[in-house]
């Protein structure tokens, strides 16, 4: 098996922490009643569909995914809605390990006496699953709840595979590192001394184990689950990616063969265009006849460096509704939905997406909605970092590792006068590096990984101005970008039809030629033409404002720990003005 049980990978079971102790002393739970029990993803779904607050609808669940979940045809989505939190809770994240001694004793005490209540006022349910889908990289996760939360329970099978579902797992590679063990207990009432709040959710990422306690919300288990695979992959040396990853064959072009297949990965925060450049049938009708697209995942996956191979968590989306009319062909797809208007229409009771009901509804979707996929997947050939950058130009090929990496690890957006702020405020940017939120280890490991990809024959790109656009005058005034330009830079990086000089501003960034990319978007170069911006003066002094921001997030990050990577890093974060 891929991952190990606990007595297996501890030499001695003492050497595990205190939050692995109480998880595992609730999942052995022994006695002569049926509680906890293992259940099927049927018997959650079953369990789901007798709770009162869950809508059963008329929209009959994707076939493919029903049927693989041990479902008949008849199996209808369900939805669960929740009350005032709708999405996940960053501020109730507690990182045990980061702790100092006397609040790990707190903390290991509030998580004694909520499983005390948890084993005494519940009936409890287990569900055993899979996260990875290759048998190359995978890991047994557990999953401990109540069955009031059923319904979170079937879409964690859903989402993930059931270990019951997945016949080569006990054949598949083994590697050191544990089983994960999630602990979920959405009904807890923080204690009145409690100095985390009313939610608590705690990671211990060294022993694979977190506690949910008093959050609904599904993405709590699915990035709480993802986060502890992505570190247990970390720990053996891959490379975690919070992104986007799609393979384009060439081979069957007349005139780009040549190219063969180019893997090419998007990394970006909310609104920056990671699904769009991820999932597009076509890149707007710019990929030439005869190319063939295969999409591994558009939000996940994992990078083994050493063996040149990408590899897949999940074999589901979780993607928000908030363009799903009804009709949506994507609905054809859909295994289960969450925080959705439910309407009746002619007779049927159905989710209605458009977030009519709330901010940010979800939905699992089955992969299937995105044509051909893959678990497996090459190398990357590019990496494109998205940013919301007006300074940037909307495609820069960047030639150096280190500025390369220095970059991703200051991935950013910028604040929007919707956020009634300070004229200050809004200069100063928002960074969450490599895009990924979840990240558990320190950022300089991050680097050292993505360093390795690049050295290893990766290019990267920095596209920008997606939601954003492109300099206007002042730091208020942005031309737009189309997503239609984004998706023609795209096509044009993998065919290979763009040449490239250098960018003056900025060592080891490039600009494509005015004659190749004037080719294949007409006034591209006079639009986005750095040395011809207007007000140059001042668009000098934010571009140079934004790399000082850059740099002072790196040296205020744990990269510091690292001085040799952080001068590197730093040096290359340099503006010629």
């Amino acid at each position: 098996m891929s991952s190990q049980p606990s007595w297996k990978y501890y030499p001695s079971l003492s050497q595990m922490s205190p939050v692995r102790a109480i998880a595992e002393s609730v999942f052995n739970i022994k006695n002569s009643g049926l509680c906890p029990r293992e259940v099927s993803p049927a018997e959650a779904y079953d369990l789901a569909c007798q709770l009162p607050w869950i809508t059963v609808t008329d929209l009959p669940m994707d076939q493919g995914r029903a049927a693989f979940l041990g479902l008949d045809e008849s199996a209808r989505v369900i939805v669960d809605n929740h009350g005032a939190t709708v999405g996940r809770s960053a501020a109730a994240r507690v990182f045990y390990n980061r702790l100092p001694k006397n609040q790990k004793d707190a903390c290991e005490a509030i998580l004694r006496e909520g499983v005390y209540s948890l084993t005494r006022n519940h009936d409890l349910i287990i569900g055993r699953g899979v996260i990875g889908l290759d048998p190359a990289l995978q890991f047994k996760a557990s999953l401990i709840t109540t069955e009031e939360d059923a319904a979170n329970l079937f879409f964690w099978f859903a989402n993930f595979t059931p270990l019951s579902a997945e016949p080569n797992y006990q054949a598949s590679a083994e590697h050191p590192v544990q089983d994960i063990l999630f602990v979920s207990y959405p009904d807890w009432e923080a204690p009145d001394n409690c100095p985390w709040g009313k939610s608590l959710v705690v990671v211990d990422e060294v022993h694979n184990t977190i506690f949910n306690f008093g959050l609904r919300y599904f993405g709590e288990r699915k990035k709480g689950t993802l986060t502890l695979a992505w570190t247990g992959a970390q720990r053996m040396g891959h490379v975690s990616a919070h992104g986007g990853i799609k393979e384009v064959d060439f081979s069957g072009c007349a005139d780009f063969a040549g190219r063969g297949r180019q893997v090419i990965a998007f990394y970006g925060l909310s609104g920056s265009g990671k699904s769009s450049h991820t999932n597009s049938l076509d890149n707007a009708g710019t990929l030439p006849r005869g190319a063939r697209r295969r999409i591994a995942h558009d939000d996940a996956f994992q990078i083994d460096v050493d063996n040149k191979l990408c590899y897949v968590w999940e074999p589901t989306l979780f993607d928000k509704t908030d363009s799903r009319e009804l009709g949506h062909p994507d609905w054809e797809h859909c295994v289960g939905v969450m925080n959705n208007m439910v309407a009746e229409v002619d007779g049927r009771v159905l989710p209605y997406g458009m977030d009519a009901r709330n901010s940010n509804g979800r939905a699992i979707f089955a992969r299937e909605l995105l044509g051909e996929t893959t678990d497996r997947i090459g190398f990357p050939d590019s990496i494109g970092w998205l940013m919301k950058d007006n300074t940037l130009p909307p495609i820069v090929k960047i030639t150096g590792t280190n500025l390369a990496v220095a970059l991703g690890a200051t991935l950013m957006t910028k604040r929007t006068a919707a956020e009634n702020i300070s004229p200050d405020e809004m200069k100063k940017l928002v960074f969450e590096p490599f895009a990924n939120p979840f990240r558990v280890y320190p950022l300089y490991e991050d680097c050292f990984g993505y360093s390795k990809v690049f050295e290893n024959g990766c290019e990267c790109y920095v596209w920008s101005g997606g939601g954003g656009g492109w300099w206007d005058g002042d730091d208020q005034k942005s031309k737009p970008v189309s997503l239609v330009t984004s998706l023609t830079l795209q096509t044009a990086i993998l065919t290979g039809v763009l040449e490239w000089e250098p960018w003056d501003l900025v060592d080891g960034a490039w600009l494509p030629t005015r004659a190749t990319v004037d080719k294949i978007l007409p006034g591209y170069y006079e639009a986005f033409n750095p040395g011809a911006v207007p007000n140059r003066m001042e668009y000098l002094a934010i571009l140079m404002d934004r790399f000082a921001q850059r740099i002072a997030f790196l040296e205020s990050s744990d990269i510091h720990e690292r001085p040799e990577l952080l001068t590197r890093l730093v040096a290359s974060l340099k503006v010629n003005a």
